[in-house]
């Protein structure tokens, strides 16, 4: 017996992994680099093993947020090249140079310090350059009048010593949003980045590895790929709308814990706001907010057992939340519930809690054990 699944648990299923892995990296051009984004726990669905996945199936760089994501990869015998996006203080470079780890550069301060830092001692860190070309968020100023100066700050960053600037890169605010206005601003920003390296080059800097297509232009911008593409949510099977044939790799089980029967006008849960209309069969599953199923899903959602949806009715609780099965009389005590997966829809479950897909991904605890399949 696999004690993982006795109260509520998320199945992935890594060969789902690799088949994404495989079908995006088909569309690429030739060359192209695949860059795993493996940040927030790989998007919920456990980073080590999925890094370890993908490293076995021949991607060629991984991307997390921050050093402590980082380090779990290397504590788990990850050995590819790691990105890290977002910020890591200058005294945290000794271990940045020892884990063999690449660390984003985002403005000429934070430049300097980490040039001070290496030469100190007597090592070279590996970074890529990132432009903010308008997202609006990391990245050296470099749009309209801040172009020239955007240019010489991030030649300046680049001269400087004890720094390998391997790569450049930029991320795209609207790349997955249809209409001309998103389409317009797109691709504004990749001419601003096109238009920054070649004022770079002009300047003898060349980078080796120039990146900017993530989930949305993977899929609705491919002249954008150029040396590297990075796909976060599209990796894990969502965000193509079936037009790439990807595959979910991850869903969210339960089972019922117990069923009981109740008479008409009876209330249900937190404050009462569900009241039974009919004789009702109402079965209580183990996972709520605590497991991430947002509160706010509460009586607007169903979940499928094997003969069909039950739906939720009452406050979803910290713990638990109860489930109609009135019209399922097939359903028993330890029957199992998908929340999402196969047959419940995860992007219409984001829909109803007014959210995306990967923040109810993101969402689901640590103590949802992850089974692989």
């Amino acid at each position: 017996m696999d004690l993982n699944v006795k109260r509520t648990w998320a199945e992935v299923r890594l060969d789902n992994i690799v088949h994404n892995l495989k079908t995006i990296r088909a569309t690429l051009p030739a060359g192209t680099r695949f860059l795993g984004v493996v940040k927030a726990d790989a998007y919920g669905h456990g980073a080590v093993a999925v890094s370890r996945t993908l490293e076995a199936n021949g991607a060629d760089y991984l991307a997390v947020s921050c050093l402590d994501e980082a380090l779990e990869l290397r504590a788990g015998c990850v050995s590819l090249p790691i990105l890290i996006l977002g910020h890591t203080p200058v005294e945290y470079l000794p271990i940045l140079l020892a884990q063999n780890l690449t660390q984003t550069v985002s403005n000429l301060a934070k430049a300097r310090e980490y040039s001070a830092a290496a030469r100190a001692l007597g090592q070279t860190l590996r970074i890529h350059v990132k432009l903010d070309t308008g997202m609006g968020r990391l990245g050296f100023l470099c749009d309209g009048e801040r172009f020239e100066q955007g240019v010489e700050n991030v030649a300046a960053a680049c001269a400087l010593p004890n720094l390998d600037p391997e790569g450049v890169y930029t991320h795209f605010a609207r790349s997955d949003e249809p209409g001309e206005e998103a389409r317009a601003f797109t691709l504004g920003q990749f001419k601003l980045f096109r238009d920054l390296l070649a004022a770079l080059e002009g300047r003898g800097i060349r980078f080796r590895l120039r990146h900017c297509a993530a989930t949305g232009a993977v899929l609705n911008y491919p002249e954008t790929a150029m040396d590297m593409v990075r796909p976060g949510l599209l990796l894990y099977g969502y965000g193509d709308e079936g037009r790439l044939g990807l595959r979910p790799c991850m869903r969210l089980v339960t089972r019922v814990a117990t069923i009981k029967t109740y008479e008409p006008g009876t209330p249900i849960s937190y404050g009462g706001r569900f009241v039974t209309e009919r004789r009702t069969r109402m079965g209580v599953i183990p996972v709520g907010y605590a497991d991430g199923l947002f509160r706010t899903l509460s009586d607007r959602c169903a979940f499928a057992v094997a003969e069909g949806f039950a739906p939720q009715r009452g406050r979803i609780c910290m713990d638990m939340c109860m489930i109609d099965l009135t019209d399922l009389p097939d359903a028993r005590i330890d029957s199992r519930v998908e929340i999402f997966g196969e047959t419940a829809s995860l992007d219409k479950l984001a829909e109803t809690a007014g959210t995306i897909p990967y923040e109810l991904l993101c969402s689901v605890s640590k103590r949802v054990p992850r089974v692989y399949v």
